[in-house]
């Protein structure tokens, strides 16, 4: 009895590891934690080469990388990452498409030009619609003529729009959204402090606020007035994208745009103090009349738009606030309503907006495995 037992235990325990080991392998990678165990674990860790192309696109090419490991690929995904002036050698970008092509993946990285330049346009939408769709139709790329669908942030909003448009029916394996939206005037309102934050909710980081005022610029300041205003605001975002990955040279762009707004003919100076003093409700204030205008065409949110009927995968980070929690839970209402039967979700205490945090309890760790374990069964 008791050999029997062990042999049964042995057996699962077994399965578990053969199951569960490339997502586990694939997030121990990501979150770039040296460790014991990813040596261990029985997954693939394939030398990635590296080619830059140019993607057509109807507003124009973009600039792409293509991402191959060295043994013959499993899965086919294209990556667009979110609002941030980032090219494709932006490091976390990079490293997130490598250690996907290790894991057996052909991946295509694709900073879409809007979202560098802080906008968050339809032409957005548009770009990752072509891109994809171009990706699907090159056999060397996707030989099974369909890729997975991967948007970080608010380009996971966007994704999912394209994703439910007729040019990629039929072409994707699946769509994840990290970190993403569904109602993109609901996170500005949340940006802007319009709204009061859902129970439990961060109060909102001032970036997502500035975003929106770069945009809402022109109906802020005298025509003038614009380009100044808008560069100054572009220099801020430009400051906080580095805050994370180079804090030195992001402490000298704030203190540079400090000394130069002094200089800033009003109202853009005033305008550009509260932006320095991150003054996120002065700053919601100005903008909440524009909200509507500025965010409210459908091809800017899922929930405005035809949903998709390819698997949809939404993770989110608990803690997010940027594009804040709640948009996951309601993004998935809005999708299994209309009548997609492949929507999986996970909130999870291992993610900050769209960056892998290593603290967590075991049980947290176990559920973001199994998440990410699906996903690579729906890339197969």
């Amino acid at each position: 009895m008791i050999l029997g037992g062990a042999l049964v235990a042995g057996g699962i325990a077994g399965w578990m590891v053969w199951r569960y080991s490339p997502a586990a392998a694939l997030m121990l990678d990501l979150s770039g934690t040296p460790s014991r165990l990813r040596a261990w674990l029985p997954a693939r860790q394939d030398p990635v080469t590296t080619a830059d192309i140019t993607v057509p696109t109807r507003h124009g090419a973009i600039a792409a990388r293509i991402y191959t490991p060295a043994s013959t690929a499993s899965s086919s995904l294209v990556v667009f990452p979110g609002i941030h002036a980032g090219d494709l050698n932006e490091p976390r970008l990079d490293g997130f498409a490598r250690r996907l092509a290790a894991a057996g993946a052909i991946v295509m990285s694709v900073p879409i030009p809007d979202l560098r330049r802080y906008r968050v346009r339809p032409s957005a939408t548009d770009a990752i619609e072509d891109a994809t769709a171009w990706m699907a139709s090159e056999a060397r790329l996707a030989p099974r003529g369909r890729v997975g669908l991967v948007g970080i942030s608010f380009a996971g909003g966007l994704a999912l729009v394209a994703a439910g448009r007729p040019a990629l029916d039929g072409k994707l394996s699946f769509v994840v959204s990290l970190g993403g939206h569904g109602d993109l005037p609901r996170v500005m309102r949340y940006l802007s402090a319009v709204d009061p934050p859902a129970p439990g909710a961060r109060a909102p980081h001032d970036y997502g606020a500035v975003v929106i005022l770069l945009d809402a610029i022109p109906r802020l300041v005298p025509a003038d007035q614009i380009p100044l205003a808008e560069r100054a605001l572009t220099a801020f975002l430009d400051a906080s994208s580095l805050e994370s990955t180079d804090r030195a040279q992001s402490d000298a762009l704030f203190a540079k745009l400090a000394a130069e707004s002094a200089s800033l003919p009003e109202p853009s100076r005033s305008l550009i103090g509260l932006v320095i003093r991150r003054d996120v409700r002065a700053m919601g204030a100005l903008v909440a009349p524009w909200i509507d205008e500025l965010g409210g065409a459908a091809a800017l949110s899922p929930v405005r738009s035809p949903a998709t009927r390819a698997p949809v995968f939404l993770l989110h980070g608990l803690d997010d606030n940027v594009i804040p929690t709640s948009e996951t839970p309601l993004l998935a209402t809005f999708l299994e309503g209309a009548g997609n039967r492949h929507v999986r979700s996970l909130v999870t205490p291992l993610l900050a907006h769209a960056d892998a945090r290593r603290d967590a309890p075991l049980g947290d760790v176990w559920r973001l495995v199994r998440f990410w374990s699906a996903i690579l069964d729906a890339a197969d």
